[in-house]
């Protein structure tokens, strides 16, 4: 089970993996049925956003069944949700140590290390996945988020347009293409695909605000302000740049775009 927290962040969250065999052991005092439904309320307040309880649930079952991988991996995700950086790689480390060939806790061990700026042992996890499931859609999503925070647009245009041909439904790669698309100077091919999205996905407050930024800039002023009441209305988060920038983390130019907007009087 795949798992999306917030706008650029995707996890995996499991219970097990491969055949099962690394499930549940009867150990701890917890059965099987006890430790299934501990696990559902950890999913479940994280669904709230209560990270801090979904941690204890998950370091509650770690206490019960250490040799399970997947509570550590799960248990970071929470740690990074948080942003206990370290914690969470430690987990992942872990987890790594417990089941090697298991893609899932390398990729998230990879969004900590981009949450650290540690772009290159980002870059490194992304492509463990990809040398163990190579047809993994969030893992090319991903690997292009970190060489974006190198700077390599062209290599992350690459990535994701690769993730968005894996998976032709993943809204969040075609956002990061169309973003990245106009960092490279492609301004006509990321409006049309701004375009396509907003179309396909009239609720999607990312790309309202960066069609906003786009058409602003081309003098498009009506359509632009029409997109950024749809966006506001939606998710009051793009009115701060400091939060595109460095939490949602568009390219500079798209940057530069909305902050034009922002600023006009």
């Amino acid at each position: 089970m795949r798992w999306i927290i917030g706008i650029i962040t995707v996890f995996a969250v499991v219970l097990c993996w491969g055949n099962g065999n690394l499930a549940w052991a009867q150990e701890g005092g917890l059965s099987l049925e006890q430790g299934e439904a501990i696990a559902t309320k950890a999913i479940n307040a994280a669904e709230r956003g209560n990270f801090a309880q979904a941690e204890q649930y998950w370091s509650d079952l770690i206490q019960a069944f250490p040799e399970n991988p997947a509570v550590w991996s799960n248990r970071g995700n929470m740690r990074v949700s948080q942003n206990e950086l370290q914690g969470a790689i430690a987990d992942y480390n872990q987890a790594i140590k417990l089941a090697p060939d298991a893609p899932d806790p390398y990729l998230n061990r990879g969004i900590a290390y981009e949450r650290q700026q540690q772009w290159s042992k980002a870059i490194a996890d992304y492509e463990k996945v990809l040398s163990l499931t190579p047809q993994d859609p969030l893992a090319y999503n991903n690997l292009g988020n970190a060489q974006a925070g190198q700077g390599h647009w062209q290599a992350a245009i690459e990535d994701y347009k690769k993730a968005t041909e894996l998976a032709p439904d993943f809204a969040f790669a075609f956002a990061n293409y169309a973003l990245t698309l106009y960092q490279a100077e492609q301004q006509p091919e990321a409006l049309r695909m701004m375009r396509n999205l907003v179309r396909k996905y009239p609720m999607f407050p990312d790309m309202r605000a960066a069609l906003t930024a786009a058409l602003w800039e081309q003098g498009q002023q009506g359509e632009a302000e029409s997109n950024w009441v749809a966006t506001v209305g939606m998710d009051q988060r793009y009115q701060d740049i400091e939060w595109v920038k460095t939490v949602r983390r568009w390219p500079p130019k798209m940057v530069a775009a909305l902050e034009k907007f922002l600023n006009l009087d």
